[in-house]
């Protein structure tokens, strides 16, 4: 018997890029299914770059139906107005997931680098050419932004879910060590 088929999409969230790229796996062999970035332009109304990448994520998950998603866990920016504009795109990534069913996992950019290469603290291009390897692709995906989303489902597919945390909020319970009845009573 053939072992089942998962589909994977991940997500490199940004406001002026969002990387996204899906990937399956049958066994232990990894194949690209389709990768691409959502480019929002800069003076556009904010709600309208947001609109933008919600209409196209809930295009790309309506085509492509992928078992789960991983996302990068946003850190501590030093340009808060980026990473306010970030959050705000991961969440339009994260609500089109919820609609559409898909459980979505998020990673620390040293998990996928340590998913992915073996090393925590590996340096992009270390990465890009693990994620070529490990994908059989012929040239690096561009932008940037692409490479990394597909790394992202690469780390998902590869240590499954026991390794991810669901996709919270720092501030809810279940995350970090606190529990609903640690918290609330």
């Amino acid at each position: 018997m053939e072992p089942a088929s998962k589909t994977y999409i991940g997500i490199d969230p940004g406001y002026a890029i969002t990387g996204y790229g899906i990937i399956s796996k049958v066994g232990n062999k990894l194949s690209v299914v389709d990768y691409g970035a959502i480019t929002t332009k800069a003076g556009v109304d904010f709600p309208q770059r947001l609109l933008t990448i919600n209409d196209t994520i809930r295009g790309i998950l309506d085509i492509y139906k992928p078992d789960y998603m991983s996302i990068e866990e946003l850190f501590l920016y030093r340009n808060t107005t980026t990473a306010i504009g970030t959050a705000q795109a991961r969440g339009v990534v994260i609500l089109e997931a919820a609609r559409a069913g898909i459980p979505v996992y998020e990673f620390t950019p040293a998990q996928v680098k340590l998913a992915v290469t073996g090393y925590g603290k590996a340096d992009k291009n270390q990465v890009s050419q693990m994620v070529m390897r490990l994908l059989n692709l012929k040239e690096m995906p561009k932008p940037d932004d692409v490479t990394d989303a597909l790394a992202m489902a690469i780390c998902l597919a590869n240590t499954g879910t026991g390794f991810a945390g669901k996709a919270v909020s720092g501030y809810q319970y279940g995350r970090y060590g606190y529990s609903k009845r640690n918290e609330f009573g």
